[in-house]
């Protein structure tokens, strides 16, 4: 039969299938019944609802009470909660009930903040040129609606207290409906379809239920033995989109786990595959997805957003090479070509920030540091100074060297400690616990002596293998990561030094090329709040 495959099986598994088949014919039988007696001219609806009063007076209805005494299908109307039925609890029952939905309430709110945070952190580093930027701001409106929901069913429930008076009592209404032939529907079955009390051997085409190779169950709309859209269930949660003829999750569609993770995006196969945007209650993750798995942000690079470079010593030559440094021709031409970037336009952007090397370990200075210092200001670029932090030394002893030796001056930009050790110096040193604890001396002498706090520049390979070691510096230091490759590092981070081979007119040879999370409106939040004052 056309669109359908014949697949050879076990014995066993042919019991199987005539069960579920068996099944199957039950469930169409009862479609058939409703779908008769609906047709039957007028009919009678009935409703139902349970509601929840104090003192005399209606607070709420919901649906019924689930085993952890939590009422389940709440609502403040009663033509919200939906079909339940009749239940017979305590009045100390009723309370510890109450007290049960209001702990649950809570929690969600306190899970839809943090997913706000996230969003919100999102939504504030970009605009709606960003690939996502709509997906993201619609999930955020569909959070903020249910939040709205919860505060007022918690506001509803605030007042009751151990010895308010509590019964609950179910009401029914009954209304006559005039006649409305629904559309009919059909169920899937190996071999053909049942359709409107007909068996047959035909294209699926309307509305209907079926079941994938996996045996999972589906509903949605079909055309031409082909599903359009639907809803598929199985034991890991709901996904809702566009499937293949297969039934596989295919095109643009929406996954929600058993843990409330929200996934919304494209997929492939019945994988997560191409721009997708994944929510949970600690992250958010919108970028590519490739076979299932987050690749990270492609960004795109625009005039709008806000670059800078990183120099020392070798922007000047090498041996006797000697190269002045055009501040005035200062433009960058180049992004680099150790990965690929998604450039929207020629690229001739402008150089908002510079940082120099002043200092390395407590016996290392870069004798070009004031000269490029001053003209840097001179030019009306943001300046700041960056320290290499060296593993054989106390972080202390080099934060008196880096203070000693660099000009730090009013509106410069945050100092910043680059730590780039191998795993072999680390090791050598004692380990990453060492590591962090001479970090640590670092960033917090220099804080006492600027009032600001300072940066942190690693790498993406350090900040997956170490950072978590130190929750405190990754929770209380803004952090600059380089990263050559081309989807945005997966962090809050404050500069992504995205390649070391950049161009810039007025500077002979290679130059780290860096840009900014954000745009200019953040960009110029972060100048008043975080440079040296």
């Amino acid at each position: 039969m056309k669109g359908y495959v014949y697949i050879k099986i076990s014995t066993l598994r042919k019991l199987s299938l005539a069960l579920l088949s068996l099944l199957a014919i039950v469930a169409v039988a009862f479609f058939a019944l409703e779908y008769r007696r609906q047709c039957q001219l007028p009919y009678l609806e009935t409703k139902a609802y349970n509601e929840l009063r104090a003192d005399g007076k209606t607070v709420m209805y919901f649906r019924h009470i689930a085993n952890d005494t939590t009422m389940r299908g709440m609502a403040l109307t009663p033509v919200n909660a939906g079909l339940t039925r009749s239940i017979s609890v305590s009045p100390a029952h009723i309370y510890r009930m109450v007290e049960k939905s209001r702990s649950v309430i809570n929690l969600r709110i306190s899970q839809l903040d943090s997913v706000r945070h996230e969003l919100e952190y999102y939504l504030d580093r970009h605009n709606v040129q960003d690939e996502g930027f709509d997906v993201v701001a619609a999930r955020m409106t569909v959070l903020t609606n249910e939040r709205t929901r919860l505060e007022k069913w918690r506001d509803a429930l605030s007042a009751i207290n151990s010895t308010t008076r509590l019964e609950t009592r179910r009401i029914a209404t009954t209304q006559r409906i005039d006649s409305v032939k629904p559309s009919p529907i059909f169920v899937g079955i190996q071999g053909g379809v049942w359709t409107g009390g007909r068996w047959l051997r035909m294209q699926r085409s309307g509305k209907g239920v079926a079941f994938d190779n996996s045996r999972r169950l589906v509903t949605g709309t079909w055309n031409a033995d082909t599903i359009v859209n639907g809803t598929r269930y199985d034991s890991c949660g709901i996904f809702t989109g566009h499937m293949n003829k297969w039934m596989l999750a295919c095109g643009h569609g929406s996954y929600t786990y058993a843990d409330r993770t929200t996934y919304e995006g494209r997929f492939e196969d019945d994988r997560e595959d191409g721009f997708g945007v994944a929510i949970n209650t600690t992250s958010l993750k919108a970028g590519e997805w490739s076979n299932g798995k987050f690749r990270g942000e492609r960004m795109q690079y625009t005039s709008e957003r806000i670059y800078g470079i990183d120099i020392s010593k070798y922007q000047h030559g090498k041996g006797r090479n000697k190269y002045p440094i055009l501040w005035k021709r200062l433009r960058i031409t180049s992004l680099g070509h150790l990965s690929r970037k998604n450039v929207n336009g020629a690229t001739d952007y402008p150089v908002s920030f510079v940082y120099i090397k002043s200092t390395e370990g407590t016996t290392i200075r870069n004798r070009f540091f004031h000269t490029d210092y001053t003209q840097a200001r001179k030019h009306g670029i943001h300046v700041g100074a960056y320290h290499f932090f060296s593993t054989r030394t106390p972080g202390a002893s080099q934060a008196r060297f880096f203070l000693r030796n660099t000009r730090l001056r009013k509106g410069d930009m945050p100092p910043v400690l680059d730590v780039e050790p191998t795993t072999a110096q680390i090791n050598k040193m004692g380990g990453a616990d060492a590591l962090f604890r001479n970090v640590r001396q670092w960033l917090k002498a220099v804080e006492a002596a600027t009032g600001t706090k300072p940066v942190l520049y690693v790498s993406q390979s350090f900040v997956n293998k170490y950072l978590d070691r130190a929750p405190d510096i990754k929770r209380n230091y803004l952090v600059w990561i380089a990263r050559y490759g081309e989807f945005k590092p997966d962090v809050k981070l404050l500069f992504w030094q995205l390649s070391p081979d950049g161009h810039v007119r007025g500077i002979h040879g290679d130059v780290d090329i860096n840009v900014f999370n954000g745009y200019q409106s953040q960009f110029d939040e972060f100048i008043r709040q975080n440079c040296i004052k």
